[in-house]
């Protein structure tokens, strides 16, 4: 079948991901929709396929862990001559809540899979983007202590190369360096809508948010805790989701709700002409303080652009979004 467009959805295997894909395939046939993770063990593909009676969904392995393996995954999808992606959702996430844990590329582990791997993503898929495609890049209320009450570490962004290669530890460590990859997640969201109006590439009509998919209890997010937070985060929360909106706030929601908010924002009319904003479910709020400052905008786009450019024509083509 000859499609019009396509989708790629990070993480899009289970919850908030696996959802948003359903709802953008069900809403959108003529589109082949993509899911990437490292695996698929609950052949999320052909379940979504099955549930709509369509076969306009496909799993493609991705690790983010890896730069070699975006970069294979990003030559791959040049290789098949795709459509154009009219909508790419920088999706995947996850929490490291023990000692500083590193990938092979020797990144700390939860910048590398939240940031630096879909910003290479990206960068690498850039030319294959539609115009007026939409990316949206799941970040969460951690990223500001104001929404979080201090239920939940602040984060203290030093440097993109200290999250990167972190030099010191926190009283919760991987709580913290979560919330600092969610600020990055912004910070770069920021960054890239500046450049993307500023520049030449304004004429492509690509337009960048961030998203807040809320508090999800009984999703993936927490499956490197410990057994007894797993268990909890999995069997008992999700019981007590209405009293937790009304305990602790009402952006508290099932991967369900939170991945139809998400399709909404990256393929329906909500998320037109929304660009450089940052939506709390299905609406825009107001971000950190921190988030809004230039200097650490600055500092996280030169790091990555410099850290994933192999050589000086490629720095040249993620700077200029070429």
């Amino acid at each position: 079948m000859s499609y019009k467009g396509s989708v790629i959805i990070t993480g899009g295997t289970i919850n908030l991901g696996y959802y948003a894909a359903l709802e953008i395939a069900r809403a959108h046939p003529e589109y082949l929709v993509v899911i990437s993770s490292r695996s698929d063990k609950e052949h999320a593909a052909d379940t979504i396929n099955k549930t709509l009676g369509q076969a306009n969904t496909i799993y493609i392995p991705l690790d983010l862990a890896s730069l070699q393996n975006v970069r294979q995954y990003a030559e791959d999808w040049a290789a098949k001559d795709r459509p154009p992606i009219h909508a790419l959702l920088l999706n995947a996430g996850l929490q490291f809540p023990g000692p500083v844990s590193k990938t092979v590329d020797g990144l700390e582990s939860t910048f590398a899979i939240n940031h630096v791997g879909h910003a290479l993503l990206f960068h690498l898929l850039r030319p294959h983007l539609a115009a007026n495609a939409r990316v949206v890049v799941t970040s969460s209320g951690t990223h500001d202590p104001a929404q979080t009450k201090n239920t939940f570490p602040h984060p203290d962004y030093i440097s993109a190369e200290e999250l990167a290669h972190p030099t010191t530890s926190a009283a919760n460590p991987g709580r913290q360096r979560y919330a600092e990859s969610k600020l990055a997640n912004v910070l770069w969201t920021y960054a890239l809508h500046r450049r993307l109006t500023q520049r030449a590439a304004a004429e492509s009509g690509i337009a960048v948010t961030a998203f807040d998919p809320g508090l999800m209890p009984g999703t993936g997010l927490a499956r490197e805790a410990n057994p007894v937070a797993r268990w909890v985060w999995l069997h008992i929360l999700p019981r007590l989701i209405p009293l937790m909106r009304l305990l602790l706030s009402p952006n508290v929601h099932t991967a369900h709700e939170s991945g139809t908010n998400l399709a909404r924002l990256a393929v329906g009319p909500e998320g037109e002409g929304q660009g450089g904003k940052y939506f709390e479910g299905p609406k825009p709020i107001k971000t950190s303080p921190a988030s809004y400052e230039e200097a650490k905008q600055e500092d996280l786009w030169r790091w990555t652009v410099d850290y994933l450019a192999r050589n000086d024509e490629e720095k040249e083509r993620f700077e200029q979004l070429k």
